[in-house]
């Protein structure tokens, strides 16, 4: 179908610039049809194409990008979608002009069918907003974006359910995520790396998200780095401040250096499983933060399986908040598992802080980690309940114990018999070993992706992977070491 032009200017105050809208008769554009109807409005030079002017892809259009190039938007320009948007090619970039202007920003409009962006990187810009119901994001990069169109996070939503896997964000002005309190959205966010975001410093976390409804948010996999300047700045909040029903999977993510490491607050229920939690307590003020996990009046959480460690308090519970840390009774059984070492402040050590009315469970945890020989008195001089103050409620904690996992004669150890680094890595990293060993690396769905053999010394582990989130299982004969490495 032929593609007409239909260009319009406006001389609103709110837009210094003309806008080109795509003619909406169901069309799919590329950028070189957008140069052909509108060359002033997008020019291309030795392959770079540049957005002069505001860019409507009208209701019943689309605009692909299905070719590895780079667009260069100029300040203040935004790419605004009212139809479709793809950007999936091997490699795309998306920045401004003059990284020290940035552009507006990409905006999925509430009427529009969503985008699908992948293999793109995104930067310098004001962010991406999506009012849209449809909108993934997969092995990209959103990272030093401004506020501009999305002010709720480099990528901020409002209704939907968006999925966004194996993607990096790094050093936003903004939270990376972000979603209204009073917006429903029940999220997959899964195998991403965010580092540094928020460089604004207020008090937000990298990742914002608001309620669930009726269906899930998921927060699986990821890795959550803070910037230790940053003294706002919490990790993950799954959180329901205006009432609405939040349901939150959050599950295997390693939550470091922020202000706190994740919270809920309001009316929210959930699992909190498999997480390595630590030092997170930037601001170093105990009555303003720093908690592993923070619960605030929320209903049940389950929490399991977790490793916290040298954050301000270790679990904190408040006002109404009610947790299960371990349960062998059948209706709400829990194996417990959590590991707690070190979260210290005012020269205490505050494993769980249950500052509630309400009673807790917590069987099977250890609840001092550098002492796997702790008595019951050990135990509870790291525990804040009843025991310390008749109207709180009680923490029952016993039987307790730290576990040594075994397989076979080989002990699963944290010491210094492999050291991987660097982590985040890019096609390479090494590999320090005492012994003769076997490196494994699996994706998230399991799949063996990467084995080598190892010598006792420094190897070097080349790989092509795509970026991610991958588990690296390190095998000798008397030792095991199994870790989680970002490929970026």
């Amino acid at each position: 179908m032929k593609k007409t032009l239909f260009l319009a200017t406006f001389a609103l105050g709110l837009f210094a610039h003309a806008q080109y809208a795509t003619p909406n008769t169901g069309v799919s554009w590329t950028l070189d049809d957008v140069v052909a109807n509108a060359p002033t409005v997008l020019t291309v030079e030795e392959g770079v194409y540049t957005l002069h002017e505001d860019l409507l892809v009208e209701k019943n259009d689309t605009l692909l990008i299905h070719e590895s190039l780079t667009l260069k938007i100029a300040e203040n320009v935004l790419l605004d979608i009212n139809g479709y948007f793809e950007a999936n090619a091997d490699e795309i970039t998306i920045t401004a002009v003059d990284t020290e202007a940035p552009y507006r920003g990409i905006r999925l409009d509430s009427d529009s069918y969503g985008g699908y962006i992948k293999n793109t990187l995104i930067e310098y810009g004001g962010g991406i907003r999506v009012l849209s119901d449809y909108f993934e994001i997969h092995d990209s990069e959103v990272s030093n974006n401004a506020k501009g169109v999305s002010s709720g996070g480099a990528i901020s939503f409002s209704n939907g359910s968006p999925v966004i896997m194996n993607s990096t964000f790094k050093f936003n002005q903004g939270p990376a995520l972000g979603t209204a309190a009073n917006s429903v959205c029940p999220a997959l966010i899964q195998g991403n790396y965010f580092e540094g975001n928020n460089q604004s410093n207020d008090n937000r976390p990298q990742i914002n998200m608001g309620p669930s409804g009726a269906d899930t948010i998921r927060i699986i996999g990821n890795t959550v780095i803070g910037d230790r300047s940053l003294t706002k700045v919490g990790g993950i909040s799954a959180s329901s401040l205006v009432g609405i029903e939040n349901r939150v999977l959050i599950k295997d993510n390693i939550i470091r250096d922020n202000r706190y490491g994740l919270t809920s607050t309001g009316n929210s229920t959930g699992i909190i499983d498999g997480n390595i939690i630590e030092d997170n307590n930037t601001e170093n003020l105990p009555m303003m933060g720093g908690s592993g996990i923070n619960l605030y009046g929320t209903k049940l959480f389950y929490i399991s399986n977790n490793q916290i460690r040298r954050n301000l308090w270790g679990v904190t519970l408040q006002t109404t908040a009610m947790a299960n840390l371990g349960s062998d009774d059948e209706e709400d059984f829990n194996e417990g598992k959590n590991i707690f070492s070190d979260n210290e402040n005012g020269g205490q050590v505050y494993a769980l802080f249950n500052n509630t009315p309400n009673a807790v469970k917590a069987l099977h945890n250890c609840w001092i980690e550098e002492n796997s020989e702790f008595t019951y008195e050990d135990a509870e001089s790291v525990i804040s309940h009843q025991f310390d103050d008749p109207e709180l409620g009680l923490v029952t904690f016993d039987p307790f114990g730290c576990e040594e996992e075994e397989e076979l004669g080989v002990v699963e150890t944290t010491k210094n018999a492999f050291v991987i680094y660097p982590n985040p890595s890019q096609n390479i990293f090494f590999v320090n070993t005492t012994e003769n060993a076997v490196l494994k690396m699996y994706d998230l769905n399991g799949r063996l992706v990467l084995e080598q053999k190892l010598s006792n010394g420094k190897n070097s582990v080349p790989n092509q992977l795509s970026k991610g989130i991958y588990i690296v299982e390190v095998r000798g004969a008397q030792s095991k070491s199994t870790q989680k490495m970002v490929i970026q």
